[in-house]
């Protein structure tokens, strides 16, 4: 975590939790500072070491450095849960489709490895933006996520090619596979850089425990922005010349009325559509990668 944006989490915290501000004792002399205090909390965060720890170091004691730990992981989720634990927008969804498109995947946002069927409740209710892209000079209007093997055949759902037979699925299921891992990176940089995830619980209180779990996440994702320009694997000089030169783009989804729902739900289950895609997505890599 840079220095600004730990300072920016201080002052931050220091104007909205009382507990945080600085205030002199019945003899007059100051308390703990705020710097004390948030710096015991995201030590803890970030090593997963006890209370006890940092009596020395910062001057405080285990009861203290708890208190420390559990306002601000109140004050992070309350303050800044609202930005940084949303849906994405659709800029977000713009940049993740530019991502997908650099490696051979247009109209994907996403890689899913767990069974989560809500993510699929905006599209249902016509929430959801509305994603145009076009692969192999077949045009598509919904999005699709990156799987393994245990997810259906949806129009959604692009998993890999168990057995590859020919250079073109075997391209395809090496790129498909590879992107896939993110999912696994992204938790093992999360693990990394917040111990307290790591390791066993020190905490009894689930609710505390779930808090914990949420800022980490929180203070993961503004990491993420504060750093993002030093490490985007995507060039945007690319794609700045407009839509047009977008393979993908993204626009807002008209409300659905109850009668269009089934025909919507029909549209993400529909593994024709599926089996069409994924055939272009195969051509698509190959054309993309067969040089390299």
């Amino acid at each position: 975590m840079n220095k600004p944006l730990f300072l920016r989490i201080v002052d931050r915290l220091t104007t909205e939790v009382p507990y945080f501000q600085q205030r002199r004792n019945a003899h007059g002399r100051y308390g703990l500072s705020p710097l004390q205090k948030c710096t015991a909390a995201i030590r803890m965060l970030a090593y997963g070491q006890s209370g006890d720890t940092y009596d020395e170091y910062l001057r405080l004691g285990e009861s203290t450095a708890l208190l420390c730990l559990e306002y601000c992981t109140n004050g992070i989720v309350q303050l800044f849960g609202d930005e940084y634990l949303r849906r994405p927008t659709p800029e977000d969804l713009q940049r993740l489709l530019d991502i997908g498109e650099k490696r051979g995947f247009p109209g994907m946002i996403g890689i899913i490895d767990c069974m989560h069927w809500s993510v699929f409740d905006d599209i249902l209710q016509g929430r959801a933006p509305k994603v145009k892209f076009k692969v192999n000079n077949h045009t598509y209007r919904m999005a699709y996520y990156l799987t393994d093997g245990i997810y259906p055949n949806w129009s959604t759902f692009i998993q890999s090619i168990p057995l590859p037979q020919g250079p073109k699925a075997e391209l395809f299921a090496l790129r498909q596979e590879s992107t896939r891992k993110d999912v696994e990176r992204a938790f093992g940089v999360l693990q990394s850089r917040f111990a307290i995830v790591k390791n066993p619980a020190l905490l009894w209180d689930k609710e505390k425990i779930g808090k914990i779990m949420r800022t980490c996440v929180i203070l993961h994702n503004m990491i993420v922005e504060d750093e993002r320009d030093g490490y985007s694997l995507t060039d945007t000089s690319e794609f700045e010349s407009g839509e047009s030169s977008r393979g993908s783009n993204v626009k807002r989804r008209e409300s659905l009325h109850s009668d269009n729902m089934l025909g919507m739900r029909n549209e993400v289950r529909d593994s024709g559509k599926h089996d069409r895609l994924k055939a272009d997505l195969v051509e698509n890599v190959w054309q993309k990668f067969s040089n390299e």
